[in-house]
């Protein structure tokens, strides 16, 4: 640890494999890649007749990047049964709020990322192959795409992960 005056910083760092995803209140998976956290939104530049030095900036609207899950396949059906919920007809597609929760070294939770309203819209299995003498064995790897339409972060994690989401008369999904 290091002090700065009255501050105390602790090293604060997230090894592999530090991070679970959470649904239904309970930390369901963990896994070994997450990409796609993140927004984007729609920037607009207008130029102000006799202001040559600056530009002005509206933004538009919000849009979600899909995140992807990468894991070595386990005996957990979780989210296969997810993901086939949104094609089976005789099912209706089941939204959740999902948390991804990233933990240091000793246990404490660093970020907690709640998509908000979630559905699963990819899923990847793995590609099974033969261990032959002369390869290295390798992780069968299995992929899920889950597509949102909200995001929050917070530094305490967990807990608040919903299933069975209905809109509230608004249109939204709550963010809780």
């Amino acid at each position: 640890m290091s002090q700065n005056g009255n501050v105390i910083h602790e090293l604060n760092y997230v090894l592999p494999n530090r991070f679970y995803v959470e649904i239904d209140s309970e930390l369901t998976a963990s896994f070994m890649q997450c990409s796609g956290l993140g927004f984007t939104m729609k920037k607009n530049s207008y130029n102000e007749g006799g202001v040559n030095e600056q530009e002005r900036i509206y933004l538009g609207p919000v849009t979600f990047s899909d995140v992807t899950l990468q894991r070595g396949i386990t005996d957990s059906l979780v989210f296969w049964d997810w993901a086939w919920s949104s094609i089976d007809p005789a099912r209706p597609t089941t939204r959740r709020n999902v948390n991804i929760v990233v933990f240091n070294p000793a246990g404490d939770t660093m970020q907690c990322w709640t998509l908000i309203g979630a559905v699963v819209t990819g899923f990847k299995g793995p590609q099974l192959m033969a261990n032959l003498p002369d390869k290295t064995s390798t992780a069968a790897i299995e992929q899920v795409v889950i597509s949102y339409e909200g995001l929050r972060v917070q530094k305490s994690g967990g807990g608040g992960a919903m299933m069975g989401l209905t809109r509230d008369a608004s249109g939204y999904f709550s963010s809780n």
